[in-house]
């Protein structure tokens, strides 16, 4: 399936894309375009959209893109870490919570600054995906030394 959000990612456009492809759509084609083009290109193409205006998926009630997708995909249930990374994503994500999560700070500079360093966004998805692979895996320590 094709996904489809705006160009030049950063946090959400990042933690969508990782989170299609590790949780709902392992062959999920993500595609970046200009702002503008997000809903008619994605029509067109019956492309799945997300974090833009108007998109399938976007922001919603306070809570991010990335959020909004394991809300309806139904992932929280038996994910503890998914949901704690989620709380790192949103505070990164929305301005008026960034200091909702001591990880959040990081994640946003780590964002803006890979836009400084990788010019394009197809490698910029890959080389930014090891992030949150490793941020997953440390939500997963982390949940799993709480008191049950």
């Amino acid at each position: 399936m094709k996904w489809m959000t705006r160009a030049r990612p950063k946090t959400d456009r990042i933690a969508c894309p990782w989170l299609i492809r590790r949780f709902i759509d392992p062959e999920a084609a993500i595609i970046y375009v200009p702002a503008d083009e997000v809903i008619e290109r994605g029509r067109r193409e019956g492309a799945r959209t997300f974090d833009a205006p108007g998109a399938e998926f976007t922001h919603r009630d306070n809570k991010c893109s990335f959020e909004v997708l394991i809300d309806e995909f139904g992932l929280a249930r038996d994910n503890p870490a998914l949901v704690r990374l989620a709380k790192i994503v949103h505070a990164a994500d929305i301005a008026a919570d960034s200091g909702a999560d001591p990880l959040g700070a990081g994640l946003e500079a780590i964002g803006i600054g890979g836009l400084d360093v990788e010019a394009d966004d197809q490698v910029l998805l890959e080389r930014a995906s090891f992030v949150y692979d490793a941020l997953y895996a440390w939500c997963r320590r982390e949940v799993a030394s709480l008191p049950s």
